[in-house]
């Protein structure tokens, strides 16, 4: 296990972000990851990074916070923290962030406070998220296991057996067996991405249809100029890096005002510290026009609202299901995993996957059709019986998906 764990640690700062000599880290962490964090502390000061500043965060005391504290704090940040994450922005810091907390976290908790306090936090920090969508800095989300995390996902065994079998999970999802094999297994991996990505770019679809048995009949055009995107990006500066550890994705921006039909959810969505299940969307021009939940439908139209661009979308990723996440035939009740566990659309902020968008102006990707937010969420639709069919610019249609696996 502890060999495990520093082959994880050092695929997370040698290919995750590719830490450079003398470049600042910041790692965001729960305080229940702290031995994790060092391990990435130590590894990263070991490939010649200049400091490693920590971001702890807690689920406890997040939730004592929204239930008790006065309830005009929920529309400010304080001028410190707009500093710390724009100011790292700005320099080109790396940025390390643990993913892991309890997926039911904030249940009771008066939800407009989360709504508010993303609000204030998407004003606050422009420059960070602006950024992070445009390459201007390498970053890198993953995840360990917390015990409230553990016991969501594998609610039958005991708290120690279900941290076992998720670590064990985790371990197989980014492709670490224990031999220290991964880094060359990684390379492997973001090769066949990028050999599948160069066929999309080549067909340059105008459009998309997806439809599966649970209702799905979506047809979302793409926009002039867009390419796709996988696996491993570059920041502005030339420095390569994988945002998601793991990662099975192909993805692009769709076009703001192109989205159209009906889309269900294949899978519960886990946001703001709360589960939505059985969701589905209408979207009428790009739009989404009603969203219908089982469960948590509070909290999703609270996230359709966060701002104007919340209710459009601003990805679209194409994800095998056939994949080393997929195969484990579990549910993370993280989007981090089940996002590359089947094909996902976001509601929200685009990437900007255009042609020389990286450098566009906000403006300008808004003019290209590109969708503009303070929110990106992603939400799983790929099914064992998803079809995807492209509609080149000359009308061919050319099957993409059949029975939720790549056709071409």
């Amino acid at each position: 296990m502890n060999e495990k764990l520093h082959e994880y640690a050092a695929l997370l700062i040698r290919i995750g972000m590719n830490i450079q000599k003398g470049q600042r880290l910041v790692i965001s962490s729960p305080v229940e990851c702290a031995y994790f964090a060092r391990l990435c502390a130590e590894e990263a000061y070991a490939a010649g990074c200049r400091e490693v500043v920590m971001n702890w965060h807690d689920d406890a005391m997040a939730r004592l916070k929204y239930l008790h504290a006065d309830d005009e704090i929920f529309d400010t940040v304080p001028l410190w923290r707009r500093h710390f994450f724009n100011d790292h922005a700005l320099e080109g810091a790396a940025y390390l962030a643990i993913s892991a907390s309890d997926p039911e976290n904030f249940r009771g908790v008066e939800h407009s406070r989360i709504v508010r306090a993303q609000q204030a936090s998407g004003k606050a920090l422009k420059d960070f998220d602006r950024l992070q969508m445009c390459g201007g800095f390498p970053w890198c989300i993953a995840s360990v296991p917390i015990p409230s995390w553990a016991k969501t996902v594998f609610p039958d065994v005991s708290e120690e057996k279900a941290m076992e079998q998720l670590w064990d999970a985790i371990f197989a999802s980014v492709r670490i067996s224990g031999d220290g094999t991964c880094v060359e297994k990684w390379h492997q991996h973001l090769a066949t991405l990028h050999t599948r990505v160069e066929k999309l770019n080549a067909l340059n679809f105008r459009s998309l249809h997806y439809t599966n048995s649970l209702g799905t009949d979506l047809t979302v055009e793409l926009p002039e100029g867009h390419i796709w995107e996988a696996g491993n990006d570059v920041t502005l500066s030339g420095q390569e890096y994988v945002a998601n550890m793991p990662t099975e994705e192909l993805f692009t921006s769709p076009l703001k005002t192109g989205v159209n039909g009906v889309v269900y959810a294949s899978m519960p969505l886990v946001h703001d510290g709360s589960i939505i299940d059985g969701f589905h969307f209408v979207v009428r021009d790009g739009k989404i026009v009603e969203a219908h939940a089982q469960k948590g439908e509070e909290t999703l139209r609270g996230a359709i609202s966060v701002d104007e661009g919340a209710s459009y979308f601003g990805e679209v990723a194409l994800v095998p299901y056939d994949s080393p996440i997929s195969n484990q035939k579990i549910l993370f009740y993280n989007t981090l995993f089940d996002e590359n566990a089947a094909c996902h659309i976001a509601f929200g902020e685009a990437y900007p996957c255009l042609q020389g968008g990286q450098k566009m102006t906000k403006e300008e990707l808004k003019a290209h059709g590109l969708n503009d937010s303070i929110t990106h969420v992603d939400f799983m639709i790929g099914t064992p019986d998803l079809s995807i069919v492209g509609t080149t610019h000359d009308g061919r249609e050319v099957p993409v998906f059949v029975n939720g696996n790549f056709a071409i």
